[in-house]
């Protein structure tokens, strides 16, 4: 299970669903949920905004996660994107298994 990264990525609605299918195309990420519908409220360059954004959950492994923050870097709107990975604890093993498999499939 250590092997498994939930990354957490907030973007543009707009921008959503082509950065999920992109993730996944070049299996940087077996599974990406869009939450479609987020607001999220910050500090930026001295300024509270809020803007209204969809959240990305992808499940990818940590063999993957540096390609995957790179991609992230490169084709991500945002100067500085929010790009946050957390470890899996815990999980059902065939989907773990999955998530392995599909990460690791040539592009």
């Amino acid at each position: 299970m250590k092997t498994i990264r939930v990354v957490l990525v907030t973007i543009p609605r707009e921008e959503a669903e082509s950065m999920a299918r992109s993730l996944v195309e070049g299996r940087l990420a077996a599974c990406v949920n869009v939450v479609p519908k987020i607001n999220s409220y910050y500090w930026w360059e001295d300024t509270i905004h809020n803007d209204e954004e969809a959240l990305l959950i992808c499940k990818t492994t940590v063999d993957r996660l540096q390609e995957f923050i790179d991609f992230i870097k490169e084709n991500h709107p945002y100067e500085v994107p929010e790009v946050i990975a957390l470890p899996l604890t815990e999980g059902l093993p065939e989907y773990i298994s999955w998530i392995q498999e599909e990460t690791s499939k040539a592009v």
